[in-house]
């Protein structure tokens, strides 16, 4: 037996026992009689005493144990006479009278402490030694349990765990594609699953009407803190549903979850229309731990000889309440921050509410103070306050505003880590036009059902088709999504119709979905969940990476396999790919 005990699982109440742990040595620290060493294991850490006195050879046998050497020790428990209350083993000690070297280790690149000393790159290259940190092992476990919880939550209310493929049909929609070539057969390729969008529409017409899975997906595009290559999807589908259950079931799946993994009773989400949110916060994931909602002002700031007001198609102001005590300094680096090649704004102005009932403006030559207290007045400032503009292309602006919205909540300490606003936002564009391509595009998917009232629209107004589709943002984060699919095959066709594809071209790539439609499918619609995002998101983190084992970095490498890697000659002849230019 390797151990009776795991090295965070003894108590005072355990004195005067023997027992075996095995563990990692952390630390080592020599008192010329005493030697002390702690090892861990994934459960904690506790504190072995060596007696030179006692049994010297044991001593320097212990003596000799370097960082990382994996070991047995037998002993016996005993009351600290030091205790350390940060550690719960802190009350006690175990009295060495056995050790078993089980490996050696050389020195660790860095140290394996929560203050570790190693950089990113370093502890991506040695990832197996840089999960064995605390701080790294709590993340994988919270992991764990959010998956257990999402689990407990669907397989209660009825829904089946299926597996589907990996090695799947390549689209041209959507992002990029991660193909893979078949040796069986020669110059083809499978894809890997962006999702598994077409299977679960597929267990619906197959009569499994409430489907779930925890699975990959994979996407090869670029990359940011909360993207990788492969990613992990709680993905879902309900059949004979609208989006009033849709919405229901699995806000109550997020409930769940933060009410069993962190003891926050959620109340019910609010919910908002993607125009409004796009008006109102320049952003369909609004962050509403905090308010500023944009306020439009064409009509009372134009037409004033401000060639800048005058010239834009919009210009939105943001009251940020108590401000207006900003220095000079820090109003530049809002303007800095604006202008980055990032934001791409050319300026901002700005209005002072002074406590004294005054009005100071950065543009005060054009606007008089009967002028500026109509401002004030519009974006409903007080004393004290400050009033932040930007001006230009509708939906640059917005997008402008946004992140100086987001700024200025970060510097101001509203976007609280330990505070939670979940929002639906409803009612998405179906489409949108992307002017290289000279088409439109499927906003989400084109399985996505356009909402009953604008079909119509589908050819004499492309733009004005919402879909029913849905996402859940929580703090600014879009956490998951969906919609209620298409399930009739002649609007299927009109889609895909709309979308540019032929006939030919749309029985090429979905002809087995359009060909299931012809057997009965019934009215379905569902939402996935990014697993690893969520777990981000319940912990205030931005990087996702902290809660995968074996993340990539941002350039897409396993910096600790090398890979991507070429691969042999034998095998690229062998898959009948030819790799001369």
């Amino acid at each position: 037996m390797y151990r009776s005990h795991t090295c965070g699982e003894l108590r005072i109440t355990d004195v005067n026992k023997n027992v075996t742990l095995s563990g990692w040595v952390q630390t080592s620290r020599n008192f010329g009689e005493l030697l002390f060493i702690d090892i861990r294991d994934r459960y904690g850490l506790t504190q072995i005493v060596f007696n030179k006195t006692e049994n010297i050879d044991l001593f320097t046998q212990a003596n000799q144990l370097g960082r990382e050497f994996v070991v047995q020790i037998k002993g016996k428990v005993v009351e600290r006479s030091n205790k350390n209350p940060k550690n719960p083993t802190g009350e006690i000690e175990i009295i060495a009278n056995d050790l078993n070297v089980l490996s050696a280790s050389k020195l660790p690149p860095f140290t394996i402490e929560n203050n570790t000393d190693g950089g990113d790159d370093i502890r991506m290259q040695y990832r197996y030694l840089d999960l064995r940190r605390g701080e790294v092992q709590e993340k994988i476990i919270f992991r764990h349990k959010v998956g257990h919880e999402v689990r407990n939550y669907l397989n209660a209310n009825g829904f089946l765990d299926i597996e589907t493929p990996f090695l799947i049909k390549s689209t041209p929609e959507g992002a990029r594609d991660f193909v893979v070539p078949s040796r069986m057969n020669p110059g083809q390729f499978y894809a890997l699953p962006q999702s598994p969008q077409t299977f679960k529409q597929l267990l619906m017409v197959s009569g499994f009407d409430k489907y779930y899975q925890i699975t990959r997906c994979f996407r090869d595009e670029d990359l940011r803190a909360d993207r990788q290559p492969e990613f992990t999807q709680i993905d879902c589908e309900m059949a004979f549903v609208e989006q009033e259950d849709i919405l229901n079931m699995f806000e109550g799946l997020i409930k769940h979850i933060f009410k069993t993994i962190k003891n926050i009773d959620l109340p019910d989400f609010p919910r908002m229309q993607y125009d409004d949110a796009m008006r109102l916060y320049g952003s369909d994931k609004p962050d509403l731990r905090f308010g500023m909602q944009f306020n439009e002002m064409n009509d009372i700031v134009k037409g004033k000889d401000f060639k800048v007001f005058d010239d834009a198609e919009l210009i939105i102001g943001i009251n940020a309440e108590n401000c207006a005590n900003f220095t000079r300094k820090q109003l530049d680096e809002l303007t800095d921050f604006v202008k980055r090649p990032q934001i791409g704004a050319t300026g901002l102005i700005y209005l002072r509410y002074n406590e004294d009932g005054t009005l100071k403006s950065s543009v005060d030559k054009f606007y008089n103070e009967e002028e500026l207290k109509k401002w004030a007045v519009s974006a409903k400032m007080k004393e004290g306050d400050l009033l932040l503009v930007l001006c230009g292309k509708a939906e640059k602006v917005r997008k402008q505003m946004n992140e100086l919205r987001l700024e200025l909540g970060n510097k101001l300490g509203l976007r609280k880590a330990d505070e939670f606003k979940p929002l639906w936002v409803l009612d998405f564009p179906l489409l949108e036009y992307i002017e290289e391509d000279n088409r439109w595009f499927a906003m989400h998917h084109p399985f996505t059902s356009p909402k009953k009232e604008d079909i119509e629209f589908l050819y004499t107004d492309p733009a004005r088709v919402r879909a029913d589709a849905y996402d859940l943002a929580i703090n600014g984060v879009e956490v998951g999504g969906g919609s209620i699919r298409i399930f009739d095959k002649q609007l299927q066709a009109k889609m895909f119709e709309r979308l540019g594809f032929s006939d030919a071209e749309a029985q090429k790539q979905f002809g087995f979905l359009m060909n299931a439609f012809e057997y009965g499918a019934p009215p379905h619609g569902g939402l996935a969940f990014g697993f690893d995002r969520l777990c981000a998101v319940l912990n205030s983190i931005e990087s996702i990476r902290d809660f995968i084992a074996f993340p990539k970095n941002n350039s897409g490498r396993d910096v600790m396999l090398d890979s991507p890697s070429t691969i042999d000659e034998k095998q690229l002849k062998e898959l009948n790919i030819n790799t001369t230019i």
